[in-house]
C-alpha cells in the first residue's frame, strides 16, 4: 500500500474539489516549519487506515503543491500512481512520474481543465499555500479535516492563512482509538 498520511480522509460523496490537506495538530498547523513530517510517526504503522483505500479509490485526480510533491517523491513509490495529478510550481520540474502535469496556470483554470477531461472529484493534498489559493478563489466544496492530537506550537499553517469568512455545515465525525478526530463539512450555499 502507498505511504499515506495518518488520519486521511473517510469517503465522501459528491463536491468537485475535496480539501485534504495533511492532517493539521490542535493549535491549526500541518507541519513544523521545516515540513517535516515526523511528528506523524506515532500514528502510522498500525491497522487502522482511517478511511484512506475507500476515499483514494473515489478521486479521479490529485493536486499538490511543489513542496508536498517533493516531499511525495520522497516516500519510495509514487503514492498517487493511478490519479491524474497536478503539481502546482513556479519552477520547472524534471522527472515527474507518468500523469502528472506540472503546472504554473491557476487553480480555476485547472479545474476547468480538469472538467475538460471529464475528472469529476480531486484530492487537494496540499499543502497551505495551496489549499489557501483554492479556498481563496472559492473552489473548495467539501473539507475534510483530520485533527491530529498534538500541539506543534509553531509551523505551516493549514490554509495559509489565506481567505475570508465561510459558512459551513458538519457532515459528519469520527473519532478513532488514536485520539485522532475526522470531520467532513460542505460549503453553505
Amino acid at each position: 500500500m502507498a505511504k499515506r498520511e495518518p488520519g486521511a480522509p473517510r469517503g465522501a460523496d459528491g463536491g468537485e474539489i475535496q480539501a485534504v490537506a495533511p492532517p493539521p495538530d490542535i493549535d491549526g498547523y500541518i507541519g513544523p516549519p521545516d515540513g517535516s513530517l515526523k511528528w506523524l510517526s506515532p500514528f502510522e504503522g498500525g491497522a487502522e487506515d482511517y478511511g484512506y483505500a475507500k476515499f483514494f479509490a473515489s478521486v479521479d485526480s490529485v493536486l499538490l503543491g511543489r513542496r508536498t510533491y517533493e516531499q511525495s517523491l520522497g516516500f519510495g513509490k509514487w503514492p498517487y500512481e493511478g490519479k491524474r495529478c497536478w503539481v502546482f510550481s513556479r519552477q520547472k520540474l524534471e522527472g515527474a512520474p507518468p500523469g502528472v502535469t506540472v503546472t504554473m496556470h491557476s487553480p480555476r483554470e485547472v479545474v476547468r481543465q480538469m472538467k475538460a477531461q471529464k475528472l469529476g472529484r480531486a484530492w487537494l493534498v496540499g499543502g497551505g499555500e495551496l489549499a489557501g489559493a483554492f479556498r481563496a478563489e472559492g473552489l473548495i466544496r467539501e473539507y475534510i479535516i483530520s485533527v491530529i492530537p498534538v500541539m506543534l506550537g509553531k509551523g505551516i499553517q493549514l490554509f495559509g492563512g489565506n481567505g475570508t469568512q465561510e459558512a459551513l455545515t458538519l457532515v459528519e465525525s469520527q473519532r478513532y482509538a488514536s485520539g485522532i478526530i475526522q470531520l467532513r463539512y460542505a460549503k453553505e450555499k
